[in-house]
């Protein structure tokens, strides 16, 4: 039997970020200051999500010459299933599952 988990504050930080332009390839800095978390948090939480299938990953050429590649990140089909399932809500860490009925 699948456990439901709550996914942590960060987790919900980081699609929060992610769902405001979902088919946007996002880098880490701009998703780091988006969710307000540190590069040591947030890197091994894309890795996981990533890992997961939760997140689609690709190396992005630099757009100014002598820059090196950047990370890229955007919500999987299932990442955004998943987005729309989990609310974000205040600070007491509590996340619901909400139905979201077809407009």
């Amino acid at each position: 039997m699948a456990r439901s988990r709550i996914p942590s504050k960060q987790t919900r930080m980081v699609f929060a970020a992610l769902m405001a332009s979902p088919l946007e390839w996002r880098h880490g800095y701009d998703l780091a200051k988006s969710a307000a978390m540190s590069s040591g948090t947030l890197y091994p939480l894309l890795i996981r999500l990533h890992e997961r299938g939760l997140l689609l990953a690709q190396w992005k050429e630099a757009e100014r010459p002598g820059r090196p590649p950047r990370h890229v990140y955007r919500l999987s089909a299932k990442g955004l299933a998943y987005a729309r399932q989990i609310e974000l809500t205040a600070e007491d860490g509590v996340a619901l599952s909400v139905s979201r009925s077809p407009a």
